[in-house]
């Protein structure tokens, strides 16, 4: 979009997301049009981070019952992810939940009590992603009925943010510098600049795991860790300038 403005900021000033906003906003009179534009880029890299969920669910008469057998069994659980070398900072529990559990009787159209469900549920930070199908197995085998994942991210995507960030600034710069040609202008100056992180998705999951006795001799489930995608969106408000003219040299 290109517009008479009044342009927010100098041309060196960086606006970032969680700024102070009791700062006074210094707005200068562009000259000439300004140009807005928003320019978004990402960086694909390999992930180097899966995060899984694991979880047990028990049914019993009793409530005490039920969070009993859920509670020793979600111990056995939590020790096999040890076992496998996860470090405890790396497992957080996610949900505990007690519920009644009724079945509708359509002969008499009423809810008939059949007891109470337990679940615990944990999510797994694995920093060896090659290891994702071994973990998962060896939950099912330590008495996880409830897995969920993987799904894979980036520890440290500065590197790959650092790319997209410069890939966008050229894209604006070109796109800007046509605009200026195109309109007669010599050259466009920065005057405002802002950037927001994207996430670090797209992040393929797995679908939800019921697992049963019968898929303990099953072979570890195949895992492809693809790729992931992380980047920048950038806005920018350039001025059109035209460079003044040189000067006549003085005759003698």
């Amino acid at each position: 979009m290109i517009r008479p403005a009044l342009a927010a900021l100098a041309a060196s000033t960086l606006a970032l997301p969680g700024a102070a906003l009791a700062e006074p906003v210094i707005e200068i009179e562009a000259k000439g049009p300004v140009v807005e534009l928003t320019v978004s880029e990402s960086v694909s890299v390999a992930p180097d981070i899966a995060t899984i969920g694991a979880g047990v669910n028990t049914e019993a008469p009793t409530a005490t019952e039920a969070l009993r057998q859920n509670s020793a069994a979600m111990a056995k659980v939590v020790a096999r992810i040890k076992a496998l070398g996860v470090a405890e900072q790396d497992i957080q529990t996610t949900g505990i939940n007690l519920n009644a559990r009724y079945d509708y009787d359509q002969a008499t159209q009423r809810p008939v009590f059949r007891g109470y469900q337990a679940s615990n549920r944990v999510s797994v930070i694995l920093r060896k992603i090659d290891n994702a199908g071994r973990v998962l197995d060896a939950l099912v085998e330590a008495g996880a009925n409830d897995l969920s994942g993987p799904s894979f991210s980036i520890e440290n995507d500065a590197a790959a943010k650092d790319a997209a960030r410069k890939r966008a600034i050229e894209k604006a710069k070109a796109r800007v510098d046509e605009y200026a040609a195109l309109f007669g202008y010599d050259r466009a100056r920065v005057l405002w600049i802002s950037e927001a992180i994207e996430g670090r998705g797209p992040m393929p999951e797995m679908a939800m795991l019921r697992a049963s006795a019968d898929m303990v001799a099953a072979a570890p489930p195949p895992v492809q860790p693809g790729m992931v995608a992380t980047g920048i969106s950038m806005s920018f408000k350039f001025e059109l300038v035209k460079d003044e003219a040189a000067p006549a040299a003085a005759k003698p």
